[in-house]
């Protein structure tokens, strides 16, 4: 790790004093691995996403196994986070694609969801087999059902910048299925630049147009991903913006098995690195979230693709990539 005091904070006028990171690595991030990490790696390293002082990580998803093979385990790791609260107030929201998902999730205790909606159809067809309309009413009784039990809904919306097949998507667009989705009863909206093509007077004209539309600011994340290396930009524009809730994945994991186009996420590290720059609070220990980042690349195989892990981290030949 640096001992020189890097980043030096130099605050910049018009942000906020603290971001929420909204942890999406053990989801997100291990559902596009080829290999299926055992259920026991993943509680630790969601066990250590806590420890480093994240609030928010979403622990996994009860889609059907034939569809996400990688997190067929979900009623195996989900209890065995129990141990979570002990080292803060954590919150592990789950994804669920329709009423069975929530049954399986409010079955074993789950107080936090995600839907997964898309502002394009063709993604919507590949990702759901439905139209975005039919998708939307899939959700409604699941939206409605945990709002009744007092459980917090997420909506993320992919595809909001560009789509692999349709090009480039009409900002119109992506605000008219974010609106619909706050309408079924959504605490929150997450933002998602799924294939990576954004830029960041993209992310103002959007946000601009999500407010215009009655979406105030602050029940809106945003989830960018890395492929042209405008996430961090991207992120800055959002903050500007007065956006407080980013996605990122510790150690840049992630894509998404139904867009091959999409590369990893944003990778929370070199979120964490710019906003301390910037005087933001997070609450995470950088150090902390590097060496988990670095314990989980030695179960995968392979280094973290975060340039903040590369850089904070000695090379092999003087330090051990594996427990």
């Amino acid at each position: 790790m640096s001992a020189r005091g890097l980043p030096m904070t130099v605050p910049a006028p018009g942000l906020p004093s603290r971001v929420r990171i909204h942890e999406v690595g053990a989801r997100d991030g291990l559902q596009n691995e080829k290999e299926t990490v055992p259920t026991e790696v993943k509680a630790e390293f969601i066990r250590r996403l806590a420890v480093a002082g994240l609030t928010t990580i979403e622990a996994t998803s009860f889609v059907h196994p034939k569809w996400v093979p990688q997190l067929a385990d979900a009623e195996e790791l989900f209890p065995l986070l129990g141990d979570i609260a002990d080292v803060g107030d954590v919150a592990l929201p789950v994804l669920v694609p329709n009423e069975r998902g929530l049954d399986r999730a409010l079955a074993l205790g789950a107080r936090s969801i995600a839907v997964f909606g898309s502002a394009t159809e063709t993604f919507a067809a590949r990702n759901l087999n439905r139209t975005v309309d039919a998708s939307l009413a899939m959700f409604e009784p699941v939206v409605a059902r945990a709002k009744t039990d007092g459980v917090r809904v997420r909506g993320y919306l992919s595809m909001c910048f560009g789509d692999p097949w349709e090009g480039a998507v009409p900002v119109a667009q992506v605000v008219r299925v974010a609106r619909a989705l706050l309408d079924l009863g959504c605490d929150e909206l997450s933002l998602g630049d799924t294939i990576g093509v954004a830029t960041p007077g993209h992310v103002t004209a959007l946000l601009s147009a999500l407010n215009t539309a009655g979406v105030p600011t602050p029940a809106i994340g945003v989830h960018f991903h890395d492929t042209y290396g405008q996430a961090l930009s991207n992120t800055l524009a959002a903050l500007q913006h007065g956006v407080t809730t980013v996605d990122a994945s510790a150690g840049g994991l992630g894509g998404c098995p139904y867009a091959k186009s999409a590369t990893g996420n944003l990778a929370t590290e070199d979120l964490v690195w710019m906003l301390e720059g910037l005087g933001i609070e997070t609450g995470v220990d950088l150090a902390e979230l590097t060496a988990t980042s670095v314990w989980l690349a030695g179960h995968l195989g392979r280094p973290s693709p975060s340039r903040t892990v590369r850089a904070l981290t000695p090379p092999p030949s003087s330090a051990s990539h594996k427990e």
